[in-house]
């Protein structure tokens, strides 16, 4: 059993282990005090969803980027893929056989050909699935943290908490992201 994955895009996975200038990347993980409950498995999912969004905003913040707008239809989009990724038991971008826009062509996000979209998944448990820890590891994941940073302008956040590859109480998240072009 693995206690602990996040995945890219490109389905590489990432090691628990710091990368080199992990100090460098640590500065923009977000104090508790500017953004609460990054820690406690036991608030509610929608809490969560929060402090992960917050997490984002600051580390977008502290590199000259603008914040993201949430996006009700990318984060309905993010919730039913950490739902896939239990349902399907198969921690995927593309879960349940499902490319990983299915959910936001689905709910409307994507429509007509001009536009850009990334996805982070990753799922924990214990204090491997709170949001800083999973927020932690995709900034030391370049891929990840490509998106986090990168050049879209929505996001929705998604967790599920359920059962993934015989781990009970794995905390599956997902952030989609999205800009319009056109």
């Amino acid at each position: 059993m693995r206690p602990f994955a996040v995945a890219l895009a490109a389905l590489a996975l990432l090691a628990a282990a710091p990368a080199a200038g992990a100090a460098n990347l640590d500065r923009l993980l977000a104090p508790a005090s500017a953004c609460p409950h990054q820690t406690d498995l036991g608030d509610s999912a929608a809490t969560q969803r929060r402090a992960m969004l917050c997490m984002t905003d600051f580390a977008r913040t502290h590199t000259s980027r603008g914040a993201l707008r949430s996006v009700p239809s990318l984060a309905r989009a993010a919730g039913r893929k950490s739902a896939d990724i239990l349902r399907c038991d198969e921690f995927s971008h593309e879960a349940c056989g499902r490319e990983f826009t299915y959910w936001m062509r689905r709910f409307g996000y994507l429509r007509g050909g001009c536009f850009g979209a990334g996805e982070n998944i990753a799922w924990g448990t214990g204090s491997l699935g709170t949001v800083r820890s999973i927020f932690r590891a995709w900034l030391h994941s370049s891929g990840h943290r490509e998106n986090i940073l990168g050049p879209y302008a929505d996001i929705g956040v998604g967790l599920r908490v359920g059962t993934l590859e015989g781990n009970r109480d794995a905390h599956v998240w997902t952030e989609e992201f999205g800009t319009h072009r056109c």
